[in-house]
C-alpha cells in the first residue's frame, strides 16, 4: 500500500455511524451507500457502464468475469506463463481449463504465442498487466477478434494505468482489478470486476450474491437469477476504497515522475537495456524493467549495493513451473469437482510440465525489476539512478 491516511478515516467514520455495514441498504434509512458509490466512481475513472466491487480480492474478479463471459466446463483459457497463479486459478475455479502462453521481453503474454496456442476449444484469453505494464492489447484484441475470442483483462497489479491513453481494464470484454495490500491502492483486500456488456455484469452480479432473489435490484435484471456463491463487499471495503480512488491518480503521477527521471538519466548507459515496453510513451509502471544477456548479469546487477533489484523469476508464486497443485492437478477438494475429471474437458489439453514454456523461464532469469515508489524525492531517485550506474560498470 502506498498512502493511506485521514481521508480513509473520514469514511469509515460516516459508515460506522451510520451503523450500516452491509452493503444492500436504503439510503433514507441512513445506509452511506459506500460500495455501491465507489463502484460508480470506478466505472466512470476506468470509462467504461458498469462495475462491481468485491470481496476475495481479484481472484474473485476473475472467477465474475468468467462467469459473466459465460465461460464454463468444456472451454479453454489461454492465460501467460508469468502471472500470480489466480489467474489460472480462477479458470479452473469456473470449471474450464488454462492452457498456458509465452511472455515476451515485455514480461506480457507474447500476442505471436497467443495466436500460435489457440484451438477449436478455446474461448477466451486473459492477458495480465504485471507490476503497473500492459501487455500489448491491441495485437491482443487482433488476435482475439480474428478467433472470435473472449478478453477478460486482468490488471490486478495495475489499478488505474492506461496504455495508449485508455485505462486498462476496458480494453477487454471485462477487466478485473484487486485491491489487497500490495496493489496500488488497497482496502486490505478485495477486488473489483468492469465491463461495458450488461450481460456480463449481470451474470457476474448475480453469481457474486448467493442472496441476488431477495435484493432490490433483482427487479431491473434483464437475465434470470441462478445460484451464486458469497463475495459482496462490505461498506466498510467501499469507505476506504472511496477514498483509495481520490488518490489513485496522483500515486500514478508521482510514480510516473520518478520514472521518467530514472529513464531519462538511465537511458543509454552502457551494460543497461530496458525491457520491452508494449506502450511506446513507456508511461506505465511500478518498476523500471531492465532485461541483460544471461542470468549471471541480471544477479550481479540486483544485488549490487543500493540498486534494490529483484528478479521476477525469484517470485515463485508468479511462475507457472511453481504452481504445484495446478500441475499435480488437484483442484476443487473433491474428486467430482476436479475440472480435470470433467467428461466435457476430456479431450481438452491438460498435460502441464515445468519445462512447457523454456522462452518464460528465461526471460524472467535475465529480468531484473527495480521498485519506485511515489513518495520518493528527486534525492532519492538520483541516489537510486547512481547505484545503477555504478552497478552497470561492473558487468
Amino acid at each position: 500500500m502506498y498512502r493511506i491516511g485521514e481521508d480513509e478515516l473520514k469514511e469509515l467514520e460516516k459508515v460506522i455511524k451510520s451503523g450500516k455495514l452491509f452493503r444492500v441498504g436504503n439510503k433514507d434509512a441512513g445506509h452511506t451507500l459506500a460500495v455501491e458509490t465507489f463502484e460508480r466512481e470506478l466505472a466512470e475513472k476506468i470509462g467504461v457502464k458498469y462495475a462491481l466491487c468485491l470481496s476475495g480480492g481479484g481472484t474473485s474478479a476473475l472467477i465474475c468475469g468468467l462467469v459473466g463471459l459465460g465461460i464454463g466446463p468444456g472451454d479453454e483459457v489461454i492465460v501467460p506463463a508469468y502471472t500470480f497463479m489466480a489467474t489460472a486459478l480462477a479458470v479452473l475455479a469456473v470449471g474450464a481449463i488454462p492452457v498456458l502462453a509465452e511472455v515476451d521481453e515485455s514480461l506480457m503474454m507474447d500476442p505471436i504465442d497467443l495466436e500460435k496456442k489457440i484451438s477449436a476449444s478455446t474461448r477466451a484469453v486473459i492477458p495480465v498487466h504485471m507490476v503497473g505494464l500492459s501487455a500489448d492489447m491491441e495485437k491482443i484484441n487482433q488476435v482475439a477478434k480474428k478467433h472470435g475470442l473472449k478478453v477478460l483483462e486482468d490488471a490486478c497489479q495495475a489499478d488505474g494505468v492506461s496504455f495508449k491513453g485508455k485505462r486498462l481494464g476496458s480494453w477487454g470484454d471485462a477487466g478485473a482489478f484487486s485491491f489487497n495490500f500490495y496493489k496500488i491502492i488497497s482496502c486490505g483486500d478485495g477486488g473489483a470486476l468492469v465491463t461495458e456488456n450488461r450481460q456480463v455484469y449481470e451474470r457476474a452480479l448475480v453469481y457474486h450474491d448467493g442472496g441476488a432473489s431477495f435484493r432490490p435490484y433483482k427487479e431491473d435484471l434483464e437475465i434470470e437469477v441462478f445460484i451464486g456463491v458469497q463475495l459482496r463487499a462490505s461498506e466498510i471495503m467501499g469507505a476506504v476504497l472511496k477514498a483509495q480512488l481520490r488518490r489513485m491518480d496522483g500515486i500514478l503521477e508521482d510514480l510516473g515522475k520518478v520514472r521518467r527521471q530514472m529513464l531519462d538519466e538511465l537511458g543509454g548507459v552502457p551494460g543497461l537495456r530496458f525491457a520491452k515496453y508494449n506502450d511506446p510513451a513507456k508511461d506505465q509502471g511500478t518498476v523500471i524493467p531492465f532485461i541483460f544477456d544471461s542470468e549471471k548479469q541480471a544477479r550481479k546487477f540486483a544485488g549490487s549495493e543500493g540498486v534494490r533489484g529483484w528478479l521476477p523469476i525469484d517470485t515463485g508464486r508468479h511462475i507457472y513451473s511453481n504452481w504445484e497443485p495446478i500441475l499435480e492437478k488437484r483442484v476443487g477438494g473433491h474428486p467430482l469437482r476436479n475440472p480435470f475429471n470433467h467428461p466435457a474437458n476430456k479431450s481438452l489439453r491438460t498435460e502441464y510440465s515445468k519445462e512447457m514454456c523454456p522462452v518464460t523461464l528465461d526471460i524472467c532469469s535475465r529480468t531484473v525489476f527495480v521498485s519506485l515508489y511515489p513518495d520518493w524525492t528527486r534525492e532519492n531517485v538520483a541516489t537510486v539512478i547512481e547505484n545503477c550506474r555504478k552497478a552497470a560498470k561492473t558487468l
